[in-house]
């Protein structure tokens, strides 16, 4: 299994990711389908073998076809990724984080995601977090 899924992948690895995750599991035709400007299908097949070899995904075999799954839990890849970032962009300071996701000049927050950020930020305060 990786030990920070999702880190060091490549565009189209990400994409690949994105497809598998939404999917659940995925032969190779289904992904390529679903790829923008999809390359070969060998193409396909040689991101899903490098994907298996960084522990990002598994497969069973279902006659001819490889069925692929991913090894890790998408809420565990995002945590993962996301701590990853923690740590590279913002020096683990989950206020700077915040504060960047805030900022109106990256994008405009909505009322209600104030009022829901305010929510899990109240009920963090009460776990002890």
């Amino acid at each position: 299994m990786a030990k920070n899924p999702h880190e060091k992948l490549s565009s189209r690895e990400r994409q690949i990711m994105e497809i598998v995750y939404k999917m659940g599991t995925a032969t190779t035709k289904d992904i390529w389908e679903q790829l923008p400007d999809p390359p070969c299908r060998a193409a396909v097949r040689t991101h899903l073998r490098i994907l298996e070899k960084k522990g990002h995904l598994g497969h069973t075999e279902d006659g001819p076809r490889f069925i692929y799954k991913p090894t890790v839990s998408r809420e565990k890849a995002r945590r993962s990724v996301l701590q990853n970032i923690l740590r590279t962009f913002f020096g683990g300071s989950r206020e700077e984080l915040i504060t960047t996701l805030l900022d109106d000049s990256v994008s405009e927050v909505t009322e209600e995601e104030m009022e829901n950020l305010a929510g899990f930020i109240e009920e963090a305060r009460r776990k002890g977090r």
